[in-house]
C-alpha cells in the first residue's frame, strides 16, 4: 500500500491552489454530486457526439458504419493507454493535494505531462503503422478494411491530443476543480459534431470527404479540446514547472498505480476484440448493430461512469487526509445510486430502445440487432457501476491490483467462455446476454472485496502509525 504523502504544511493540510476544491470538508453529497455532474455532462457530450457521427455514417451506408464498428476495440485499447497514466497521475496527486503538498502536485502533473506525451505519440505512430494486420485479426476485409484505413490514418494524427486531453482532465480533477473537465470534454464533443456534416457531405466551398470527414472532425475538435484544457492547466490552476528534479521518482509514483491501470483497462478492448471477431460471423448488419446498440447503451452507462469516476478524487484527498468516514459514506452513496440507476435505465431502454435505433438506421437486421442489445445489456448496469466504484477507491489508495484480478476474471474466466457457449446455444443473443451474466457476478464480487480492502487497509494504517508515533 502506497503510503500518503507528506503535507508540505503540517499545520495546513487543506492548503490549496488555483481553483480547486478541498472534499475533505463540507457534504460527501454535494461534492460527489459536483464531480458527477460535471462528469456526466463531459461523458455526455462525448457519447452523443459518437451517437450524432453514428447517424452521418448511417446516411453513407452500412459498410460505413461497421467499418467504424470495426474500430471500437483499437480506439479502446489507446485510450486505455491514456486512462491508465490519467488514473496513477490522479491517484497520486489526489493523495498528494490531500496532504496539502502543492508544489509535489506541480511536479507530479509536469512529469506525468512529459511521460504521457512521449508515450502517446510512440503510440499512434505505431498504430498508424499497423493498421492492416490489427483489422484483418479483427476480421475486417475487402471494402470495410479499406473504409477503416481511410478513416483510422487520420485519427491516429488526433490521437495524442485527445489521449492527453483525456489525462489533462483527470490531473484537474484530482486537484479538486469539478467544473473544467466536463468543461472540456463538452467543447470538443460540440465542436466534432458541429464540423462533422460539413466534412462529411461538404457544404459550399467545403468538398465531401465521406467517411474521412468524420476523421477530420474529430482532429479538429480534439485540437481545440487540448488547447482549452492545457490553458487551465497551465494558467488557471497553474499546475505546471520547470522542475524535472525527481522526475523518475514521479514516473514510478504514478506507473504503481498507472500500469496496473492500464493493464486493467486493456483487458476490456482485448475482449471487445474477440467478441467482435464472434460477432463477425454473423454478418456486418449485426457489427453494425452492434455498434449503434452500444453507442446508445453508452449513455445510460456514463451516468454510473461518471459516479465511479468522481469517488476517485474524493476518496483520494480523503484518504491523504484519513478522513474514513467521509470515504464510507462516499461509497455507501455511489452504490446505492449506481443499482437505482441500472433499474431506471432498463426501463427506458425497454421503452424506446427500439424506437431510438430505427431513427439512425432503417435496416431490419441491424434495428434487431441494435435491440436486443438494448433491451439485454441494460440489466447490469447498476453492477457494472459497483466494479467500477470499487475499482477506484481501490486505485486512490494506491492499490491496483485489486482492480486488475476483477477485470481479469471477469473477461476471461466468466465472459469469453460464457459468450462462446451462449453463443454456441443462442447466436449472437447469447453473447449479449453473456455481456450482462459475466458483469452481475462481478460486481458483486467486486464490491465485496473493496469493502473488506478498506477495513484491513485502513486497520493496517493506523496500526503502522502508531508503531512509529
Amino acid at each position: 500500500m502506497s503510503k500518503p504523502a507528506a503535507p508540505a504544511n503540517p499545520g495546513a493540510p487543506g492548503q490549496r491552489g488555483g481553483r480547486g476544491a478541498n472534499f475533505t470538508e463540507g457534504p460527501v453529497h454535494s461534492h460527489l454530486i459536483r464531480l458527477a455532474g460535471f462528469m456526466f455532462m463531459g461523458f455526455s457530450a462525448m457519447t452523443v457526439s459518437q451517437l450524432i457521427e453514428a447517424v452521418y455514417l448511417g446516411v453513407l451506408g452500412t459498410d460505413e458504419l461497421a467499418a467504424v464498428s470495426f474500430t471500437f476495440p483499437v480506439v479502446m485499447v489507446l485510450q486505455s493507454v491514456a486512462m491508465g497514466l490519467g488514473v496513477g497521475a490522479s491517484s497520486i496527486i489526489a493523495r498528494t493535494t490531500g496532504a496539502g503538498d502543492r508544489e509535489q502536485v506541480r511536479r507530479l502533473v509536469t512529469h506525468c505531462i512529459l511521460l504521457a506525451a512521449g508515450a502517446l505519440v510512440t503510440l499512434a505512430i505505431l498504430g498508424s503503422q499497423l493498421n492492416d494486420p490489427i483489422f484483418r485479426l479483427l476480421g475486417a476485409k475487402g471494402h470495410i478494411l479499406e473504409l477503416i484505413h481511410a478513416y483510422m490514418d487520420i485519427w491516429f494524427i488526433g490521437l495524442p491530443l485527445f489521449a492527453l486531453s483525456m489525462i489533462g482532465t483527470s490531473l484537474i480533477r484530482a486537484v479538486g476543480n469539478a467544473a473544467a473537465p466536463g468543461i472540456v470534454m463538452t467543447v470538443g464533443s460540440v465542436l466534432q459534431v458541429i464540423f462533422a456534416p460539413f466534412l462529411i457531405f461538404g457544404f459550399g466551398p467545403i468538398p465531401a470527404h465521406g467517411i474521412e470527414g468524420a476523421a477530420l472532425a474529430f482532429l479538429f475538435a480534439r485540437l481545440a479540446s487540448f488547447a482549452l484544457c492545457y490553458y487551465i492547466i497551465i494558467f488557471q490552476e497553474r499546475l505546471v514547472t520547470r522542475a524535472v528534479d525527481g522526475i523518475i521518482a514521479s514516473w514510478r509514483s504514478i506507473l504503481h498505480v498507472g500500469l496496473p491501470a492500464i493493464a486493467t483497462n486493456l483487458i476490456m478492448p482485448v475482449s471487445m476484440g474477440i467478441i467482435t471477431r464472434l460477432l463477425a460471423r454473423h454478418g456486418a448488419e449485426i457489427i453494425a448493430g452492434f455498434g449503434i446498440g452500444s453507442r446508445i447503451g453508452q449513455m445510460m452507462v456514463m451516468i454510473v461512469m461518471a459516479v465511479a469516476s468522481s469517488a476517485g478524487p474524493f476518496i483520494g484527498q480523503n484518504w491523504g487526509a484519513k478522513k474514513y468516514e467521509r470515504i464510507d459514506t462516499a461509497l455507501s452513496l455511489a452504490n446505492r445510486f449506481s443499482m437505482a440507476w441500472g433499474v431506471v435505465a432498463f426501463l427506458i431502454m425497454l421503452a424506446f430502445g427500439k424506437y431510438i435505433v430505427s431513427i439512425i438506421n432503417h435496416d431490419p437486421a441491424v434495428v434487431d440487432a441494435a435491440n436486443w442489445y438494448l433491451l439485454i445489456t441494460p440489466l447490469s448496469i447498476g453492477f457494472m457501476g459497483m466494479t467500477a466504484i470499487a475499482s477506484s477507491c481501490f486505485n486512490a489508495m494506491g492499490q491496483p491490483i485489486p482492480p486488475l484480478v476483477i477485470s481479469i476474471a471477469r473477461m476471461f474466466i466468466v465472459y469469453i467462455p460464457m459468450a462462446i457457449l451462449f453463443d454456441y446455444l443462442w447466436g449472437y443473443v447469447g453473447i449479449f446476454l453473456a455481456t450482462s451474466v459475466s458483469t452481475a457476478i462481478l460486481g458483486v464480487a467486486a464490491f465485496m472485496w473493496n469493502r473488506h480492502a478498506l477495513a484491513v487497509s485502513r486497520r493496517d494504517r493506523e496500526r503502522f502509525e502508531a508503531a512509529v508515533a
